[in-house]
């Protein structure tokens, strides 16, 4: 039997008990008024852990963390603060693991909250902005409260979901959390044209987040008939998709849908996927699974970085000190890319950041890509295609990449 929750007070110590792992949708897709109800009665319902996707929000707050324990894959979006309060435990694992981590238990999942739209005309509620790793989460969690928000996207997706599956449900009708892109710089404009360089029409496209991902979409007015398969999708994709540059039309599966896990931006991108049959929502076991990728021709991921030392290797999770990236999807889809026929494996980044070169001798944090998984790198100044070469020939093509100002030091530190 389903519970509605009053919406000027409802208690979730009933559902949720000491102890409990609790999880939600990252980005857009957080339920706001039940994570902020949660925090608000975190005292009542005694310690508990949060398993934390990026966060849009200012809902989870370092001062939290007297009752709540805080762990996420990575420190985007107001993680940051989390992980500078020294409060956010994080999780070092590539995205495609962690359904098989909540399936098996190592990473427990006893509580779940949605955000859903519907029901439609079938009475079906669709997950709307997020499927990835909700899915086993649905399969594994004691206790299910979703709000159901009116203002929320109907999105198609691989799984809708009928009223008799929560075990409590909250109506709203609120604005959806939003994502605005910010503004391009020179420098990420003209990265963006070295990779739009590196596309083929037909090409199927995975983008990261960030501003040099956006930039790049920015520069692909002039293509014709690209596809989409990617972790996460903005703005930047439904602005081509209007205009006919993504068509999904020469896609080797699924043709025709643009596939994606999560959908993070603005408004705009929210009515432009309401009820849209060209948009399909699947879950990570799907999207990041090496042999579907392997099976998408000319298959184009595109990633940023941190910084990347002078063989290849990637950190993507820790500038000065701070933990504000991930792990995340970009080795699976690397080595998607680089098992696809006709495949491009792309980690783009500017080569500076505040007078520090990002094209370094030894990285200042994690492994985060092996040198191994790397394709291309990009900057500002051109592209190191490393594949194939030997260490000593990727310094050289490394050091070339670099910011003029960092080259001859670069280099002697190269020969060392």
């Amino acid at each position: 039997m389903t519970h509605y929750l009053a919406p000027e007070s409802f208690d979730l110590s009933t559902w949720i008990r000491e102890g409990d792992t609790v999880l939600w949708g990252q980005a857009n897709a957080e339920p706001l008024p039940l994570t902020r109800a949660l925090m608000a009665q975190r005292e009542r319902i005694g310690r508990f852990r949060v398993m934390l996707g990026i966060a849009s929000s200012d809902a989870c707050r370092p001062e939290h963390a007297d009752h709540v324990e805080f762990v996420s894959y990575g420190g985007s979006g107001t993680n940051r603060a989390l992980a500078n309060a020294g409060v956010l435990d994080v999780l070092p694992c590539h995205y495609s693991q962690l359904p098989a981590l909540i399936r098996d238990g190592a990473l427990r999942v006893d509580v779940l909250l949605l955000q859903v739209a519907g029901p439609d005309e079938a009475g079906r509620y669709s997950l709307s902005l997020a499927h990835e790793y909700l899915l086993p989460a649905l399969e594994s969690a004691r206790v299910v409260v979703a709000e159901v928000n009116r203002q929320a996207p109907w999105v198609y997706g691989e799984q809708t979901l009928t009223l008799d599956r929560f075990d409590a449900v909250l109506l709203t009708d609120r604005p959806v959390l939003e994502q605005a892109r910010g503004a391009s710089t020179p420098c990420d404009e003209q990265i963006a044209r070295h990779v739009a360089g590196r596309i083929e029409d037909g090409a199927t496209l995975q983008m990261g987040i960030g501003a040099i991902p956006d930039a790049v979409l920015g520069s692909l007015s002039a293509h014709r008939d690209l596809g989409v398969h990617s972790g996460s999708i903005g703005d930047g994709v439904a602005e081509l998709m209007n205009r006919g540059v993504i068509s999904n039309a020469r896609k080797t599966i699924d043709r025709g849908k643009t596939v994606a896990g999560v959908l993070i931006g603005s408004a705009t991108l929210h009515r432009f996927a309401h009820r849209n049959p060209n948009l399909l929502m699947r879950s990570t076991d799907y999207i990041h699974h090496p042999d579907v990728l392997s099976r998408i021709d000319r298959f184009v991921a595109i990633n940023s970085a941190i910084e990347v030392d002078l063989t290849g290797q990637v950190n993507a999770e820790v500038a000065n000190g701070s933990y504000l990236g991930a792990v995340g999807g970009a080795g699976d889809f690397l080595r998607g890319a680089a098992r696809s026929r006709g495949g491009v494996p792309i980690i783009a980044l500017p080569s500076t950041s505040k007078a520090r070169s990002r094209i370094v001798a030894r990285l200042n944090g994690p492994v985060s890509t092996p040198r191994s998984d790397v394709g291309l790198i990009v900057t500002e100044f051109g592209v190191a295609d490393l594949r194939g070469l030997n260490l000593k020939q990727r310094i050289r093509r490394m050091v070339d990449i670099a910011h003029p100002d960092f080259r001859d030091e670069l280099a002697r530190e190269g020969r060392m």
